[in-house]
């Protein structure tokens, strides 16, 4: 059975220990950026659909702004299997040194 910490998606997934809270600011930083950059992309795709010679260039940035609009749940995904991935190691880690202190 799971200990309660080794939840997806569990907040003390993420505040484990420095090493958890610095992995999962680093994926709120690139979560953000894709986030704005989607957004960019997004607004100048849709203020060059009021230039009749930019319409090719206005669909390629809908479609970035889409992909980079995709990639956010994967970030996240990435991000919460990274946590619980960590977790494991930290418990293994734990339990190693249990093995060691009962020899």
């Amino acid at each position: 059975m799971r200990s309660r910490g080794m939840r997806l998606f569990h907040h003390s997934n993420r505040t484990r220990n420095a090493e958890t809270r610095r992995v999962y600011a680093l994926f709120e930083l690139v979560y953000t950026v894709v986030d704005f950059a989607a957004a960019v992309c997004f607004l100048s795709g849709a203020l060059l659909m009021f230039v009749d010679d930019a319409k090719t260039g206005s669909t390629w940035l809908f479609v970035i702004g889409s992909v980079l609009f995709l990639s956010k749940p994967a970030l996240r995904l990435a991000r919460e299997l990274q946590l619980l991935r960590m977790g494991r190691v930290g418990q293994l880690a734990r339990r190693a040194g249990d093995d060691e202190e009962d020899s």
